[in-house]
């Protein structure tokens, strides 16, 4: 599983992050950003929450 932020459609709510601290991050530019590609597996379950949480569905799953 990868996480990918598209950070064209991102507004920055910090709902990911907030949610999966070990994944995501807000960068100094107010947009968030993928800090571990290949997370461990007992994350998947708070990165398809920040799928699903996130806004503007900024935020998609690939290899899933």
């Amino acid at each position: 599983m990868k996480a990918v932020v598209d950070r064209d459609l991102c507004i920055g709510c910090r709902l990911c992050e907030d949610t999966c601290l070990e994944v995501f991050r807000i960068g100094d530019d107010g947009i968030a950003y993928v800090i571990d590609p290949a997370p461990a597996p007992e994350l998947y379950g708070d990165i398809q929450a920040c799928v699903e949480l996130c806004p503007v569905e900024a935020i998609n799953i690939e290899g899933s």
